[in-house]
């Protein structure tokens, strides 16, 4: 495993990291919570130190599993988590949104409940959970600054959802000179990750990506294949057939990215990303500690050369030879399609 730091912090990240939405919900397959917790363990064995969980996720379940599988290696991890939420007062209706508090108090008050959960004093990285650029105001800012000061936080980012806002609340997460922004990011959904990239550069900014979602929703490991059939409850199943119809069709493009006995698709897919300098943790979604076996081997796997990079990118400018709709006609976006439209990028959507 190799690491990267976040921003201009001290804070170290391993290149695969662990998302924690995995555990303490049921949306990506029902585990125990001794199961979920020797998955941890499992990772940390791997050389998976960076844990990214989020208060809402099992309205807290997820953090206190991280909080019991590390306790006792808390200095040997970094530990991000998120706030933003309020289902202390609201009740979860399937995977729809829950009301929102983006203030001073809230985040401060939630900040606490997280770190009771996570039986630790500090969070190596707290992020704003699917907050509007709007939200993040200047008192937002003052409070984000008092907590590193105080030391109960080391770094600060912030993650989006496409169905809260993408390119504005990025560009902001630059301009405002926060140490990480987390987005949905792949080989096949490039948008509005690389645009983050341009920005990072533009603005000569120290904000790090993390990407999430690196093998699209199960394309890129070759979990979702054509004779897959999604359940109900399985958190990809909200795509429409013809995302994954078209999906099929691209991966057979981009075959040349393995190397037999080398590097697995999957893997060169995370290689993908971490081609990019300013991409310092990319975080599958693990469902088995055989994916964490498979994937945190990703960090050591041959790089992606110069030449393989290029070719992928004139394959993405033609749409790897695709020319049938997708099934996803926009970015669901906080500022009405006007940023997609503005950064001339092409439809899609994210998990």
């Amino acid at each position: 495993m190799h690491y990267r730091t976040l921003g201009d912090t001290d804070v170290e990240v391993s290149e695969v990291g662990f998302g924690a939405w995995v555990v303490g919900t049921d949306w990506w397959g029902d585990r125990s919570d001794e199961q979920a917790i020797d998955m941890v363990r499992h990772a940390l064995d791997r050389g998976i130190t960076f844990f990214d969980t989020g208060d809402v996720y099992g309205h807290g379940a997820s953090e206190e599993i991280i909080g019991e599988a590390l306790g006792d290696r808390r200095e040997e991890v970094t530990i991000g988590t998120k706030v933003g939420y309020d289902f202390y007062n609201n009740p979860q209706a399937g995977h729809g949104e829950l009301p929102k508090e983006i203030t001073p108090e809230w985040i401060e008050t939630a900040l606490d409940r997280s770190l009771d959960r996570l039986d630790t004093d500090y969070v190596d990285l707290l992020q704003v959970h699917n907050a509007n650029a709007a939200e993040v105001d200047d008192d937002v800012m003052e409070l984000l600054d008092e907590l590193v000061e105080s030391g109960r936080v080391d770094s600060i980012g912030w993650a989006l959802g496409p169905s809260i806002g993408w390119l504005a609340e990025g560009e902001a997460a630059v301009e405002r000179e926060f140490d990480a922004v987390q987005t949905v990011f792949n080989l096949f959904e490039q948008g509005p990750g690389t645009h983050f990239l341009d920005a990072v550069e533009e603005h000569d900014a120290d904000t790090s990506v993390l990407a999430r979602v690196p093998h699209s929703s199960g394309l890129l490991n070759e979990q979702v294949t054509p004779d897959t059939e999604l359940g109900e409850g399985d958190h990809r199943s909200h795509r429409p057939q013809e995302w994954y119809e078209t999906g099929w069709d691209k991966l057979e493009s981009i075959r040349f990215l393995e190397r037999d006995g080398e590097r697995t698709m999957a893997q060169a897919s995370i290689q993908w990303l971490l081609y990019h300098d300013a991409v310092a943790s990319v975080t599958p979604t693990f469902r088995t500690t055989d994916d964490i076996d498979a994937w945190a081997a990703a960090s050591d796997v041959p790089a992606l050369s110069d030449e393989e990079y290029e070719r992928v990118q004139e394959l993405h400018e033609e749409n790897f030879g695709i020319t049938r709709d997708d099934g996803m006609d926009s970015y669901r976006s906080s500022v009405g399609g006007q940023d997609v439209e503005r950064a001339g990028l092409q439809p899609s959507a994210g998990d």
